[in-house]
């Protein structure tokens, strides 16, 4: 049996948005683009901007000095609400470290972080009840924008490390090999994959791109939504021939000759990040700023590089996700990156239309993302 995530559920749960927002196709378009004046940041030069089209997989995230952009507090001390789908995961670890730390009151900002499913946080964000959302441009979220909502990706949040095996594991058969003649002997088509998360999610576009190398393409293949805990176990017991394997659960089976790594998401290709709704995108744009403004110097002053390197840092980001420090540091670290690819929103809808869970012409960048606050923050004209 498929997993209930093609486009019949993605669109009942986008059109059941819609209504609870109040939103028609016609309400979208609100957002105020209009100019805003940039001036040069202190402590972020050259190197804290790189070209969205540079799509290279060495290439070095953007970066300001230690403790930049330093803080511009609000006139009015703002109070913001920041729904995400889990407090414990590492990529949400800029903003459990910038709560601690206090980068977020330096603006002017009481931020309140709140556990929310992407579908049940879309409406909220629509309609300004909630001021940001800590996830990613999945397909609900495109065919929301599509049907209304002024949303926006305004920032990204990591890419993985190179070495990291977090991805698309299979269990090979008689005649499969590990290693790189695993891209001639791996056949996925009819394959059943386990995974947390469906077709609709933003890993349809490594998975796609996974399938093609391997004879295969998303409906010729069997998903099977699982919980967290089960797609291991559906892995090894021969419940599922191959899943999609977080970190750090990729390395139960790591090195295991009778399992293959066949890729995860594209290296230097944050697919995730900061989505704003009409709230910081046109109503407290300098709330907005000030949000990323406090997440950026977050990530320059702790993230900015191999930050498992430091014991008395890994015992605190631990803490502050309440993960065992051993499982922390069993994996490589993020490469945690504020800012997003050109193209990778086209990318994402041509999976998702060929997983079938979004309809009609694709959407232009320009309606899913938005670069100009992250761009203010280190001070980049545009």
């Amino acid at each position: 049996m498929r997993t209930r995530t093609p486009a019949a559920l993605v669109g009942a749960l986008t059109a059941t948005a819609l209504a609870l927002a109040g939103c028609t196709a016609q309400d979208g378009g609100a957002i105020d683009t209009a100019p805003r004046d940039i001036t040069p940041v202190r402590g972020c030069g050259e190197k804290s901007w790189t070209p969205p089209s540079d799509l290279a997989e060495d290439r070095t995230p953007a970066r300001c000095e230690p403790g930049a952009p330093a803080p511009r507090p609000l006139k009015k001390k703002r109070k913001l609400t920041i729904a995400t789908g889990t407090l414990s995961a590492e990529y949400v670890g800029p903003l459990r470290i910038a709560l601690a730390e206090g980068e977020f009151a330096k603006e002017g900002l009481d931020v309140d972080l709140k556990v929310l499913p992407t579908p049940e946080a879309l409406p909220l964000l629509a309609k300004g009840e909630i001021d940001a959302l800590w996830a990613a441009p999945e397909a609900a979220v495109v065919n929301g924008i599509n049907g209304g909502f002024d949303i926006r990706w305004v920032a990204g949040n990591f890419s993985p490390d190179p070495s990291s095996k977090s991805g698309l594991w299979v269990r090979l058969k008689k005649g499969e090999q590990r290693g790189s003649g695993a891209a001639e002997s791996v056949n996925l088509k009819g394959r059943k994959i386990g995974t947390m998360i469906g077709k609709g999610s933003v890993i349809a576009y490594p998975m796609d791109s996974i399938f093609a190398r391997h004879r295969a393409s998303m409906d010729s293949v069997t998903f099977q939504q699982l919980g967290s805990a089960d797609v291991l176990t559906a892995l090894t017991s021969g419940g599922a021939d191959s899943a999609w394997l977080l970190d750090p659960v990729w390395r139960k089976v790591d090195g295991n000759k009778r399992y293959a790594f066949l890729g995860g998401q594209p290296v230097g290709e944050p697919l995730g990040g900061a989505l704003y709704g009409p709230n910081l995108l046109s109503e407290d744009v300098d709330a907005g700023v000030a949000l990323l403004r406090a997440y950026i110097r977050t990530i320059n002053t702790h993230f900015a590089g191999d930050y498992k390197k430091n014991p008395e840092f890994v015992a605190q980001l631990s803490k502050a996700l309440r993960q065992d420090t051993r499982t922390l540091t069993s994996v490589p670290s993020l490469r945690m990156d504020w800012e997003i690819r050109k193209g990778t929103t086209d990318r994402l809808q041509r999976a998702y239309r060929d997983a079938g869970v979004t309809k009609g012409p694709p959407l232009p960048e320009e309606r899913l993302v938005d670069r100009r606050l992250y761009a203010e923050a280190v001070g980049h004209k545009l």
